[in-house]
């Protein structure tokens, strides 16, 4: 059980910041990256039409969603202090010593 080493309150949030913009930047970067590369495929001929640009489209940015949020949820854990003691405000991190 999460508890602030501050105030002891089990009354904890979880920020999740980074995991947030990381699946926003990933998703908009593989959502791009299918795009450009499905219309490249088509150009070929080796995906039929706009159905191919949107699939790869799609694909495209659900896979770099969830990259993008995994690595997040990483520096989430690791780096930053992602839990918020919702009593007194206190920030810290449960991987670490408390600040």
């Amino acid at each position: 059980m999460k508890a602030c080493p501050k105030c002891k309150s089990d009354n904890i949030d979880t920020r999740n910041t980074a995991q947030k913009v990381g699946a926003v930047i990933g998703t908009t970067a593989g959502f791009t990256a299918g795009a450009l590369g499905a219309r490249v495929g088509a150009t070929v001929g080796l995906i039929a039409g706009p159905f191919g640009s949107a699939a790869g489209a799609i694909i495209g940015g659900i896979a770099g969603g969830s990259l993008g949020a995994a690595l997040g949820e990483s520096i989430d854990e690791n780096v930053l202090d992602n839990c918020m003691c919702l009593s007194c405000g206190h920030t810290f991190t449960l991987n670490t010593n408390h600040k």
